[in-house]
């Protein structure tokens, strides 16, 4: 299983499987993003990154396809935000035993009128700003957009915690070619995962999305939204829910491992 974080909030999703209480006997890969192989507080301090600041989409397939390619057997991908974009790009490669978006950044040409998904994005795709210095999110940012509905402990404690520098080039190729999905394409079992109360990639965008494909038969593609759950989806209290139902999934289109005795082990490149 290799998990893809998305772009503004580092690896909060790689505790996951460590924490995961049912043994599902995985092992879990943890990749990082090209130019993010550090602390949140390490990324911080090195901002403004001309390295990050470069970084495109195209890259980013491409270093993740490098690592899911290297492997004995395909993985299950599953990927939050940004992550779930590249989840569905690498599924479109035929590169993954199957894949779970969360919260997923939509493929081109998938939209939504949601006026929160406007003024959550205005922010990272920095447009009328410099594009060779990453955007660093603010708190008031980070509250709107990742855990709106959350105490102002939790809020602070998070952003304090995770939140980190992203290129504005990368946001700007979702709109783009590059991120591109041929819907009508057989694939493997896909699940799409929203949160209801999601500010920056709301319920109805992923659904939107999960329509696309729902549109052709012959390939698995599921959907479901969790009740009260904000883009911080696996940072919020009872996140175990959200995993449980991705195992469950995977179970009942029999992807779990045949055995299931080990702890899942966490590892990153």
């Amino acid at each position: 299983m290799i998990i893809e974080p998305g772009p503004s909030a580092g690896l909060f999703c790689g505790r996951l499987p460590a924490d995961w209480r049912p043994p599902c006997g995985y092992t879990c890969l943890v990749p990082p993003w090209l130019y993010k192989d550090a602390p949140a507080e390490e990324l911080r301090r090195r901002h403004p990154d001309p390295q990050l600041a470069s970084l495109r989409l195209s890259q980013l397939v491409d270093h993740f396809a490098g690592i899911v390619g290297a492997l004995p057997e395909k993985p299950v991908l599953i990927g939050h935000s940004y992550g779930g974009l590249l989840t569905q790009l690498l599924v479109q490669r035929g590169l993954a035993a199957a894949g779970v978006a969360i919260d997923s950044v939509p493929p081109q040409g998938v939209f939504t009128f949601k006026w929160s998904f406007y003024r959550a994005t205005w922010g990272p795709l920095g447009f009328f700003t410099d594009v060779n210095k990453p955007f660093m999110m603010s708190l008031r940012q980070w509250q709107y957009a990742f855990v709106n509905g959350m105490p102002l402990d939790e809020q602070r404690a998070a952003y304090e915690q995770l939140t980190i520098p992203e290129s504005k080039r990368i946001s700007r190729d979702g709109l783009t070619r590059a991120a591109r999905v041929d819907f009508s394409r057989p694939h493997v079992p896909l699940l799409l995962v929203a949160g209801a109360v999601d500010h920056i990639m709301p319920a109805a965008l992923n659904r939107s999305n999960y329509r696309r494909y729902a549109r052709y038969a012959g390939s698995v593609t599921d959907f479901k939204e969790f009740a009260g759950r904000n883009h911080f989806i696996l940072g919020q209290p009872g996140w175990q829910e959200v995993a449980d139902y991705v195992l469950s999934w995977l179970q009942r289109h029999a992807l779990a491992p045949a055995r299931a005795e080990a702890t899942p082990e966490l590892a990153a490149y």
